[in-house]
């Protein structure tokens, strides 16, 4: 048989047997996620044993120009592989697969298309927290990797450093009006004592079972290296940012101000909402949501028997005493018995519960002042205790709701224990589909008997006017040349968000254009799609099959989510395999 017609032949079976050609396209997708996996985790420094096990990483990243566009390319001809990949012949699970893994490659793409490199932090993240370790290691072997890192910071952060300069030499910086006091997270690592640093916490926590002689060995390796490689790049790194960056940044808020502006701003948009919205469009959803919850807030305070205006509702909300956690702790306690009365009744609500377990922690104190007032990982929950009387304990059963349970360690657990999930998609996070996530969970709390009493609901009100407002300062800011004043007013005169949030949170959105808009937009979706499986489905519909059925998806671009959910309904309502109901 001639080779035209052997392969005339085998188009002659794909075509008359459309299952081995989805099996040859799904295969396709595997492979193309699989060398994407591989390659990003030799760019990452990952490796593994034997086994397959990964063993602990003994450097940092490497962020030069050339790797990142590098990167690019890689990145550009998988995209271009698979989207040669036909998309309608995919199997379901394929489908997401494809989905995801075509937004992670996007996503770099656009990044590298405008050298985000060149702005290597915000007013809320940076490349130079979390590198120190808060507890002990449980082994010689991580402790030594730990060493390895900390003797690569100078490297790294003369990296940053070199691409910072980039940007500030073509106005692609952050925005000047949101560094001020930032460099307290810097000197907070300048220290005359190696002791004293943060890095040191893992050594004076190491484990008694450690033979003298290597607790001896790298204790005295640390000290030689905090003092030396860690404390000069912190150094270095401060003398930067106080002398050179913040007095050359740009006093502009607005992203179309930037080199390439419009088009950044678009890419942004899309990145962390994974829609296809137009800023304007966008604007427009938040002026609406705004009205609406205003609505809601009005009934709320009338429950509360408060008699004066909405206003001054809010103001009594912020300057009561009887709002205030007295101790850093009675704002954790809090924060842990909503997490208990959200465990006494979680069985309701979902039918795969996760194993695993997390623990509620305050935030660093080195980042605390600017920091958010929580943040939830698969860990542990964070719990801002800085500045009590701007974390008013009516706030704390949402944001426990959002950062805890049901929301993202709860959320984080569940992903980690699907068994299906390709490598590649192990710990990626979709900000739509995850803060989309976090703030449902704030909704939901109503159904779930959580809030008990008119201010915690209000507060609850409060944190989703919150999220809308984003929408409209966002694009006011970024679209429409806002100024850092009338933001402050809009978000301060809607919210019952203490002063000192409404300054951070304002500075999160100018230093960070896009990441905003997720979390409305994202929750809109979910709520969307549960009305209309609720609506399809009528009796057939149960809550707890519908919220494991969105978990069990992991992270995903909100659209492959409206398709799993078409899909859930067109089943008649099916939950996971396993699970009780």
């Amino acid at each position: 048989m001639t080779r035209i017609a052997l392969v005339a032949g085998t188009i002659l079976v794909f075509l008359a047997n459309p299952a081995l050609a989805e099996e040859a396209d799904d295969a396709r997708v595997v492979e193309l996620a699989s060398e994407f996996h591989r390659y990003n985790q030799r760019e990452s420094g990952a490796e593994t044993d034997e086994s397959g096990a990964r063993k602990p990483q003994a450097r940092l990243w490497t962020v030069t120009p050339e790797l990142h566009l590098a990167r690019a390319r890689f990145y550009s001809e998988l995209l271009g592989k698979l989207e040669a990949v036909p998309q309608a012949d995919l199997s379901p699970a394929a489908r997401i697969d494809a989905a995801v893994l075509r937004t992670l490659l996007e996503e770099q793409i656009g990044d590298a298309q405008f050298r985000e490199w060149e702005m290597p932090f915000d007013s809320d993240s940076n490349f130079w927290s979390y590198l120190d370790r808060g507890r002990g290691f449980t082994t010689v072997e991580d402790y030594e990797a730990y060493i390895a890192r900390m003797r690569d910071v100078p490297r790294y952060f003369g990296e940053h450093i070199t691409n910072a300069r980039a940007g500030l030499a073509r106005g692609f910086s952050v925005p000047r009006v949101t560094l001020e006091g930032r460099d307290a997270s810097i000197a907070a690592y300048v220290v005359d004592d190696p002791e004293k640093s943060p890095f040191w916490r893992p050594f004076a926590d190491m484990p008694a079972r450690f033979s003298a002689d290597d607790a001896a060995r790298l204790k005295e390796a640390a000290r030689e290296i905090i003092a030396s490689d860690v404390t000069g790049a912190y150094r270095d790194l401060l003398r930067f940012m106080r002398e050179e960056y913040v007095p050359q940044t740009r006093a502009s808020l607005a992203a179309k101000d930037m080199p390439d502006g419009a088009a950044y701003y678009k890419q942004q948009i899309r990145q962390y909402t994974t829609l296809d919205l137009t800023a304007d469009e966008i604007h427009q959803i938040g002026l609406a949501e705004v009205a609406r919850i205003t609505a809601e807030m009005e009934k709320v305070k009338a429950e509360a028997g408060f008699e004066g205006t909405l206003p001054e509702f809010v103001t009594f909300l912020r300057t009561d005493p009887q709002f205030v956690a007295r101790t850093p702790d009675e704002l954790m306690g809090v924060s842990a018995y909503v997490a208990k009365r959200v465990d006494g009744v979680i069985g309701e609500y979902f039918g795969f519960l996760p194993r695993h377990r997390f623990t509620i922690r305050p935030v660093d104190p080195a980042i605390a002042p600017f920091y958010t007032a929580g943040r939830g990982g698969y860990d542990a929950c964070q719990m801002n205790t800085y500045d009590l009387p701007s974390r008013p304990l009516y706030n704390i059963p949402a944001l426990t709701l959002h950062e805890c349970a049901p929301g993202h360690s709860f959320q984080a657990a569940v992903g980690s224990e699907q068994p299906a999930f390709a490598p590649f998609r192990q710990g990626v996070y979709f900000s739509g589909f995850g803060e989309g996530w976090g703030l449902y969970t704030e909704y939901l709390g109503e159904e779930m008997g959580i809030y008990r009493t008119p201010y915690e609901r209000f507060g609850r009100l409060s944190y989703e006017m919150w999220r809308a407002v984003r929408l409209v300062i966002d694009t006011g800011i970024h679209q429409y040349g806002w100024s850092r004043e009338q933001a402050v007013d809009y978000l301060a005169s809607r919210t019952a968000l203490s002063q000192h949030e409404v300054g951070t949170e304002v500075d999160r959105y100018i230093s960070w254009p896009g990441q905003a808009l997720a979390y409305k937009l994202g929750e809109m979706t979910m709520r969307r799609v549960r009305a209309k499986a609720e609506a399809e489905l009528g009796e057939k519909f149960d809550i707890r099959k519908f919220h494991d059925v969105v978990l069990s998806l992991g992270s995903v671009p909100l659209p492959a989510l409206e398709q799993r959910i078409d899909a859930f309904i067109a089943d008649g309502g099916q939950g996971l395999e396993g699970a009780a109901y």
